[in-house]
């Protein structure tokens, strides 16, 4: 009966059909940054539109219909809200704060508030993506990925709106594009 349910659901929300050009035109400031930066570093990518999507459950038309898997995004701080980390894991894998503390060696981090998501990510609840380093030139975000988000070979996330989506190849994240941002990513086992 779930799975019934599960497939209703999926038949309901709204995925266009891909695109592999930039928006028309663009809902925020971050989105018009990250299909520039893609364009100047050449960067392919495939992309839809969708109905707003939150949750994991959420994405799960928009990985059939881009055949991957959607990354999970967090943004997290710690209690003084002095460091913020954008911890990027699998979309199934459960959060533990303790795991992913002791795997950074650092004092137990909660979910940032969402004043801080969209005043130092320039995203909304839901939008969490890497492309937010692009606003972020003083590095405040340290940017720390789940090792198996890095053995996958497509990218599936945000394009920092809730309602665009794009899988790009993982090492073009890894490799041209946080270089261009002058982030240094930091992977982890969790």
């Amino acid at each position: 009966m779930k799975s019934i349910f599960v497939n209703m659901l999926r038949k309901m929300f709204y995925v266009s059909e891909i695109q592999t050009e930039a928006p028309s035109h663009y809902q925020t400031r971050l989105q018009e940054l990250v299909y520039g930066a893609l364009g100047k570093l050449q960067i392919p990518f495939e992309r839809v539109d969708t109905d707003e999507a939150i949750t994991m459950e959420d994405c799960v038309a928009i990985n059939e219909k881009l055949n991957m898997r959607m990354v999970k995004t967090l943004f997290l701080c710690n209690r003084q809200r002095t460091q913020f980390y954008l911890f990027i894991t699998v979309g199934n894998k459960p959060f533990r704060s303790k795991d992913f503390s002791n795997a950074l060696g650092v004092a137990r981090v909660s979910f940032a508030p969402s004043e801080d998501m969209e005043t130092i990510l320039g995203t909304k609840i839901g939008a969490a993506t890497v492309f937010s380093s692009l606003l972020d030139g003083e590095n405040k975000v340290q940017i720390i990925f789940d090792k198996e988000v890095l053995s996958e070979e497509w990218y599936g996330c945000s394009d920092g709106t809730t309602t665009g989506y794009m899988k790009i190849r993982t090492e073009d994240i890894y490799q041209k594009f946080l270089p261009y941002t002058k982030h240094t990513a930091v992977a982890i086992e969790v």
